[in-house]
């Protein structure tokens, strides 16, 4: 994944705190920060020559190109949740077959809204690590984890267990001995990209679209104690691709999962 060029401003509403904790930030990820003097941000962008802003404002901290703004968000994290509460089935937890205090080990965090549904399923014996190699949603995710302020009871512990680490899933898998997780669950970015979400589009630019290959797959295979799981869509060339013969999900789900039973290999 090749380095993204940002650079760190303010909201336009900036104080002294923004700005300290603007330069926290930009400390953090190695990124330069510059005073706002009331331009947009594509003319900060242009003139810096950086792909986009990350925006430290009193309410949140976003990520703004020409694609969109990114920002954490649970998503529907807290709806899965409510369905799991009420007794109905959520396909990628079914997928993993997972159980309280189980390890789930997610590769591709993302939004980390699947980490907060597993962290839920999993409970406060369990453990949810979420691996996100763009250091930009790394940090947005992580923070937004810690303290976003909407979520309920149930939905916000389940958030706050999520450990985020900043890692390139396949140099971290390199590194793990066998049986390290119950599962190993993947969420890589669709190859064929769909304009349908601003949310999606807006990650595009950050996330690493580099696809999955055999080698990670079979690293997976020997950490997980119970199951790799990959989701992709219902048609996808992945699954046979990536060695994945049993596909869990709705009949007309367009999305599924690709699952690899590692009890008894």
């Amino acid at each position: 994944m090749k380095p993204l060029r940002f650079a760190v401003t303010t909201s336009h509403k900036q104080t002294s705190d923004l700005v300290d904790g603007a330069k926290q930030i930009a400390g953090e990820l190695a990124a330069r920060y510059v005073e706002r003097n009331k331009r947009s941000l594509g003319t900060l962008s242009e003139d810096l020559g950086v792909a986009g802003m990350l925006v430290v404002a009193s309410k949140k901290i976003s990520f703004v190109s020409r694609a969109g703004e990114f920002f954490f968000h649970p998503g529907l994290a807290g709806l899965r949740i409510n369905e799991l509460k009420n007794g109905k089935t959520d396909q990628m937890i079914d997928a993993m077959s997972i159980d309280a205090g189980d390890s789930v080990l997610d590769c591709t965090l993302g939004l980390g809204t699947d980490a907060v549904v597993a962290s839920y399923a999993v409970g406060n014996n369990g453990r949810v690590v979420g691996l996100e190699n763009s250091p930009v949603i790394a940090y947005l995710v992580k923070s937004g984890l810690a303290s976003y302020p909407e979520a309920d009871g149930d939905t916000a512990a389940a958030m706050r267990r999520v450990e985020v680490v900043q890692a390139d899933h396949r140099d971290y898998l390199r590194k793990l001995p066998a049986g390290s997780f119950d599962v190993v669950y993947f969420d890589p970015m669709f190859r064929l990209p769909g304009r349908r979400s601003p949310a999606i589009n807006a990650l595009r630019v950050l996330a690493d679209s580099e696809p999955l290959g055999r080698e990670t797959i079979n690293l997976a295979v020997k950490i997980a104690n119970k199951r790799v799981v990959v989701k992709e869509r219902r048609d996808s060339a992945e699954f046979g691709r990536l060695g994945f013969e049993k596909i869990h999900g709705g009949r007309y789900a367009p999305v599924v999962y690709g699952v690899i039973n590692c009890q008894g290999l």
